[in-house]
């Protein structure tokens, strides 16, 4: 498997780790409808979380979580909007980023709640 690959997994499976010792309840791992995956269904708190996870071997480029951009969040909306029709959900939901760089043996993990807010003007 590829390097990237490798490290995106490993990110994954750490970001869920993290999630699990704060708490949360996960769903499912890489839930995808369509052309959309969401990285983590969670629920914590009776909120429905749906988190994307960046992982990078380097912060040379900047921080993880930069990657999740306007093209991205959309996605991840649509999935999550998807999720909640087909699951009958009426409970409040939340986007976070989870932003991991793992360099040198060093693990640096950042969870961010409510990353953004999806409104519709914006993600078009």
């Amino acid at each position: 498997m590829a390097r990237h690959i490798d490290t995106g997994n490993n990110g994954e499976k750490l970001a869920v780790e993290m999630l699990v010792e704060k708490g949360y309840n996960i769903h499912h791992t890489n839930w995808r409808n369509e052309k959309s995956e969401v990285d983590i269904i969670a629920e914590h708190n009776n909120v429905i979380v749906f988190a994307e996870v960046k992982t990078r071997s380097t912060d040379y480029f900047g921080d993880p979580a930069e990657a999740v951009q306007k093209k991205k969040q959309k996605m991840l909306v649509k999935a999550a909007e998807a999720y909640i029709e087909l699951n009958n959900c009426d409970q409040e939901i939340r986007y976070d980023i989870i932003s991991i760089v793992i360099n040198k043996g060093e693990t640096k993990i950042e969870h961010i709640e409510d990353a953004f807010y999806p409104f519709a003007s914006e993600l078009d």
